[in-house]
């Protein structure tokens, strides 16, 4: 019997933990090698003991009601999509509301984590921690990683000829990339165009000489703002969405997906991607577009080797006198903690059952928490693991047998690429992700149901956006604010917009309308779900 849990991090995916630990009755003690909660959203000028953190000027790419705890919304005068500071506080709010702090133990480092010699009928770990140059040991029933995914800079310098032998600027990783100033002046190429790439070369842009972007892979830009101007999360990430996308066949939901996509802007006109591609790697960002039509971004292929001062691409095209290089490459994650044995298997989160579980042990005692990636809030995603997670440590949930747990993992494996030179998409749907763990752990709402006991709140389930709190309407867990958090999650979107109020010319009487024709489309709806 679990009673006894060790969480590693206290970033966002260990604080769920711990109040997921507590809600189900459990004794949680969270081990956080720095001074403070937060973990990759806690900004630091210079990265501590190796730790990564955010650039300085940061903001989520998910907005704030997709990313809230599912019982704890985030406050209504708060923008919604935030800089990493208000974030941050949020997960104090969250802390300080829930008494987490108590069960963190701070400035400690977890060396390693071993199965007990009794681990087959035991499922205990032993747990060696040093705290200020004093090693303890701990034995505890299950252990949740809250490490994530963001801890070894992958900086693949062997694929860039020359870059080690010949180069004579300076070459880095973004994760020591904090804000532009260094760059002042400077000739800077940005090799990577996720997320991180984009952004630093939009921010490098305002103060370098020169900036190029070199991506090896078709890249969709998509903004934040979407039409109207509301969260774009909030518009797109929705069940009636996610129903049209199962409904339809693929490739008229791939014609849709491009036709979005270039409304805003035409991607191969830009360079960015054609129509006729397969690859569906999305980033947000605002301002690319703009810097590139400016010309103070400019946009290259991928980098076939360096010289001293320059780099060449694979197109045949130099750049010269280049003075830094910036390698937004992205991350692998490590365990150095874990034994061998445990830690070989893991070559991607897909690797795990259900993105959590090592499927090779005996006893289902280790949980590997928000390494998932999904095309929605990460965070989101974390806690609704930490739930069922801390369901099945106290025993409301059981996991299948180890066969096919197996079975399940080989059949959920990445594909091998058509094209090895394209990264590999490890990206999950948000809703598929999150309704699959919700199903398993009791709390997914019925559509259906609610349409016949609560018509209301099944048009915002449906028709709105998926947002947390749907999860706690249900089942284990159950919130009782959970409907009044749904009907209002609209308000705390716009709060922080009404700071000049204009007439609003919209007749309230067309939501009105909306909302009768969409009764019969819903009981179609319902009953082809309650199908599938």
């Amino acid at each position: 019997m679990v009673r006894r849990v060790a969480i590693i991090g206290a970033g966002a995916s260990g604080l769920a933990s711990i109040k997921c630990c507590l809600d189900e009755g459990l004794e949680p003690t969270c081990f956080e090698r720095s001074e403070d909660i937060g973990g990759l959203w806690r900004f630091a000028d210079n990265a501590d003991s190796g730790r990564v953190s955010v650039y300085r000027s940061v903001i989520t790419n998910t907005s704030k009601e997709m990313s809230s705890f599912s019982d704890f919304p985030c406050p209504e005068d708060f923008p919604n999509f935030l800089p990493h500071g208000l974030l941050l506080e949020y997960f104090r709010m969250y802390a300080r509301h829930f008494q987490l702090l108590q069960h963190i133990r701070f400035k400690t480092t977890v060396l390693s984590v071993r199965k007990r010699p009794d681990f087959a009928t035991s499922g205990q770990w032993e747990v060696v921690t040093e705290t200020e140059g004093v090693q303890e040991s701990h034995v505890f029933d299950a252990v949740m990683v809250c490490t994530g995914h963001y801890q070894v800079p992958h900086l693949p310098l062997a694929s860039f000829p020359g870059i080690e032998t010949h180069f004579k600027g300076r070459y880095l990783h973004s994760q020591q990339y904090k804000d532009a100033e260094a760059f002042r002046g400077k000739r800077v190429l940005v090799v990577g165009i996720g997320n991180t790439g984009g952004d630093i070369a939009v921010e490098l842009s305002h103060v370098a000489a020169k900036v190029f972007l070199s991506a090896r892979s078709n890249t969709w830009v998509y903004s934040r703002v979407s039409d109207h101007g509301f969260p774009f999360d909030m518009v797109s990430t929705t069940r009636f969405n996610h129903f049209l996308e199962w409904l339809l066949p693929s490739a008229i939901t791939r014609r849709i997906k491009f036709r979005r996509f270039n409304s805003w802007f035409n991607h191969e006109i830009y360079g960015l991607a054609s129509v006729k591609s397969s690859n569906f790697h999305v980033i947000i960002n605002e301002e690319l577009p703009f810097c590139m039509l400016s010309g103070t971004v400019v946009l290259k292929p991928n980098v076939k080797e360096f010289t001293k001062t320059s780099a060449v691409f694979e197109d045949g095209t130099t750049e010269e006198n280049i003075d830094v290089v910036l390698f937004a490459t992205g991350y692998i994650f490590s365990f150095p903690f874990l034994e061998e044995s445990v830690r070989s298997p893991l070559k991607n989160n897909r690797s795990l059952y259900k993105c959590i579980f090592p499927p090779q042990l005996e006893r289902p005692t280790l949980a590997i928490m928000g390494l998932v990636q999904l095309t929605g809030s990460v965070m989101a995603g974390a806690e609704i693991q930490a739930r069922w997670v801390t369901g099945i440590f106290a025993g409301a949930y059981k996991l299948p047998p180890a066969s096919r747990m197996m079975a399940d993992v080989l059949k959920k494996q990445p594909p091998v690429k058509r094209n090895p030179s394209e990264p590999e998409n490890l990206k999950m749907s948000f809703i598929n992700y999150t309704s699959d763990i919700a199903s398993c752990a009791g709390v997914k709402p019925s559509v259906l149901w609610l349409l016949l006991t609560d018509p209301r709140l099944a048009m915002a389930v449906f028709f709105g956006p998926c947002t947390p709190y749907q999860y706690r309407l249900v089942g284990r867990g159950r919130w009782s604010g959970a409907r009044a958090a749904i009907l209002t999650q609209w308000q705390r979107a716009l709060k922080p917009l009404r700071t000049r109020v204009v007439e609003d010319g919209a007749s309230p009487c067309s939501w009105r309308w909306l909302g009768l024709l969409a009764l019969p489309a819903m009981l179609v709806v319902g009953f082809l779900l309650s199908k599938s």
